[in-house]
């Protein structure tokens, strides 16, 4: 301070000159930076890497969007997340390189975009670039008029390829500005017409054949060797494999059973398997699951512990409880809040190199396991032509621990104490390690399927412990990011984050169903059933009958997001929890709504199946018999226990210890007796006292 009050004219000069350039230099607040740029006000960890650019980012805002129409400026929009490898890339090459800077600060307002805090503007941008031609993928690199309709778009380039990207779109605007707009008012209408859909209530196209004519097209396109569909690259897509489980058993097709099977178990053995942490990496960048892409998301490990414990429900295989537990306690280890909830993402790079937390050398092995490590190098295939790159190596299974075994001549047991034994070994050193950076923003939508996938956990193996991680973190989500009915998108101590998107409505109904349906506690259903009249009110789109995925305007096109991908699509996820609500309140008017969303869909599902998976999951409901049972009595809780750790496949369970005007438990409870009701469209049986003598009754009903 009396630095720059002894010296305070000539700090003033230095100001207004730096001011003349794009960044301000950091006078005092961080002295290490050169520069530092608006997104230091943000607490996006993906924002904040990108605050000492000497580009001058900006935050997304209407201040920002109007300053680009009042100087008629281009908009650069760059759009990633914090632990994309590539978008680390492009900003060390490009965005804090002083030439690809001065370019950027002279001729564009440039907006940094974390895609996980604002996936509303990726989903416009990304269909943008598949309009385009282009596959999409981050970083996502949109030049757009100063209205935001775009006229580039592109991925990740070189410094030499982005200035000319850079100078070209420039140069294509200042001289024809009127062919600019025209090109531009031509892709925002593309926009806009991939989510303008036409309703339908033609319920009478929702048969058996078109659900199974869309499944033997997919199938298709399985890889029935090594899992999943096939490809260069293998995704984890849970939902799909979710569906289709239910539908092998329903239809009682072994052909899809065994692919689902066999998708687990390769993924499970896979290098995108961590087989020390526990979780799951994002996609292997090979058809084998063998060599990830390191990143850990919350997203995926939150359906894909629903996915094993709900497989390990039906295949009984252990090593599908294991992928579950030591997924939980992976995730508590390294991703949970202090104060309950769980951050977004682990970064897949430490150190400048991707995947060096995770990975080791031969040597490395040698010296930490000694006289051991020929046997952890033939259960781990630390083998010769088995080495990522450069005498690295990625731990994961090409055999089954049964075909081990035999091979070693040792027992399981055994084998159980020398994994402990090499687990404790290897973590130590790993954790001596320069660690990935994490995500600490703590997403809504996201910890809601982690609600999901924890109550599966504890249906399939009746740990109480999942429930209770559940229902804690559903409280901090209900405590941090819901008030007066709304929802918001991210958490984070300072955020100015408000907005709620339709994923967070949709995505947290359906886990406040599942707790009421495993815990027997009506304010759950309380909670989802006002949850949904939100969501109505707010989201409904009157001419197509689906939601918008956000209710703001300061974007160039509505969004109707109803593709299932490596999530399912928020639409998909409110029509399977109209029928559930429609089923559970005998609510009629629900159940018109979830066929009709799904009749509308139709046309997708059938002609594109694995990319509406958890659509096609919805049909399976309506065409095959649906069954609700219901139990009533001081017994609910152990019975409803026992049914559900069994798995049956298109069947509601709900309980209630109590009398309770629900339609399924009106005039049904006898105080001392518990009784359990199997019923189809509001048709039951005779109750019974058992839960054997129900499945009897479900059997042939």
């Amino acid at each position: 301070m009396r630095f720059v009050l002894r010296f305070g004219f000539f700090f003033f000069l230095y100001i207004l000159i730096m001011m003349s350039y794009s960044c301000k230099e950091s006078a005092g607040q961080n002295e290490e930076h050169a520069f530092t740029n608006d997104l230091i006000r943000e607490t996006s960890p993906y924002l904040l890497q990108h605050a000492h650019n000497p580009v001058n980012w900006q935050a997304w805002n209407e201040d920002v969007l109007e300053r680009a129409k009042e100087t008629n400026k281009l908009i650069l929009i760059s759009i990633g997340y914090s632990s994309c490898h590539w978008c680390h890339v492009m900003e060390e090459e490009t965005f804090e390189d002083l030439e690809v800077s001065k370019l950027m600060n002279e001729n564009f307002i440039n907006i940094k975009v974390d895609r996980e805090e604002r996936p509303d503007i990726d989903q416009v941008y990304q269909t943008a670039a598949q309009l385009q031609g282009q596959n999409g993928g981050w970083p996502l690199n949109a030049i757009t008029l100063p209205n935001g309709k775009p006229l580039y778009l592109g991925t990740y380039h070189t410094k030499d390829q982005w200035m000319q990207v850079l100078a070209n779109v420039n140069k294509q605007f200042t001289e024809d500005p009127q062919k600019a707009a025209q090109y531009a008012d031509r892709l925002a209408a593309g926009i806009e017409a991939t989510n303008v859909f036409e309703p339908s209530s033609e319920f009478e196209k929702l048969t058996k054949e078109a659900l199974q004519s869309a499944t033997v097209t997919w199938k298709q396109n399985w890889d029935i060797t090594l899992g999943g569909d096939k490809g260069q690259q293998k995704f984890p897509v849970p939902n799909s494999l979710d569906f289709l489980l239910d539908y092998a058993l329903v239809n009682e097709d072994q052909a899809t059973l065994d692919h689902v099977k066999n998708t687990l178990d390769q993924m499970a053995n896979g290098g995108i398997y961590d087989h020390l942490g526990g979780g799951f990496f994002r996609y292997s960048t090979d058809p084998n699951w063998k060599v990830p892409h390191f990143e850990k998301m919350l997203y995926d490990n939150a359906q894909l512990v629903g996915l094993y414990a709900k497989a390990y429900a039906v295949f009984k295989e252990s090593r599908y409880k294991e992928v579950v537990f030591e997924t939980i306690d992976f995730l508590n280890r390294e991703m949970k809040h202090s104060e309950g909830g769980y951050y977004a993402a682990l970064d897949a790079d430490s150190e400048g190199e991707e995947g060096k937390f995770y990975i080791w050398r031969a040597e490395e092995l040698k010296n930490l396991l000694g006289a051991e490590f020929t046997l952890f190098s033939s259960y781990y295939a630390i083998e010769q032509g088995e080495a990522w790159e450069n005498d690295h190596y990625i731990l994961h299974k090409k055999r089954s621990d049964a075909a081990f075994l035999q091979e070693h001549e040792i027992g399981a047991e055994e084998l159980l104490q020398y994994k402990n034994k090499w687990s404790a070994a290897l973590m130590e050193a790993r954790n001596a390690r320069v660690r990935p950076n994490t995500d600490d923003k703590v997403l809504t939508s996201w910890n809601a399927l982690l609600i999901s996938g924890l109550i599966e956990a504890h249906r399939a193996f009746n740990e109480e412990r999942f429930l209770e991680q559940a229902i804690a973190t559903y409280d901090f989500i209900t405590e941090k990011s819901y008030s007066d009915s709304q929802l918001r998108h991210s958490y984070k101590a300072g955020s100015k984050r408000s907005e709620g998107f339709l994923e967070d409505y949709a995505f947290l109904t359906q886990a406040a169903i599942k707790l009421y349906k495993v815990s027997l506690d009506s304010s759950y259903l309380d909670f989802a059933t006002i949850i949904t009249k939100t969501t109505q009110e707010k989201f409904l789109d009157s001419n197509s009958g689906l939601f918008r995925f956000n209710d703001n305007e300061d974007l160039i096109s509505n969004i109707v997001k109803t593709h299932d991908g490596d999530i399912p699509s928020p639409n998909s996820v409110i029509a399977n929890n109209l029928f559930q609500l429609g089923h559970i309140n005998y609510n009629v008017a629900y159940m018109k709504q979830s066929k009709t969303m799904l009749t509308t869909l139709l046309p997708y599902v059938t002609g594109y199946s694995s990319s509406y998976a958890n659509w096609s999951h919805l049909l399976l409901k309506v065409v095959h018999p649906f069954y609700e049972i219901a139990v009533v009595g001081e017994n609910a809780k152990s019975d409803i226990n026992d049914l559900q750790t069994r798995f049956i496949p298109n069947t509601l369970i709900v309980g209630s210890l109590k009398e309770s005007e629900l339609p399924l438990f009106e005039d049904r409870f006898v105080d001392g007796e518990t009784y359990i009701y199997v019923c189809q469209d509001r048709v039951c049986k005779l109750p019974v006292t058992t839960v054997s003598a129900a499945l009897e009754q479900l059997e042939n009903f």
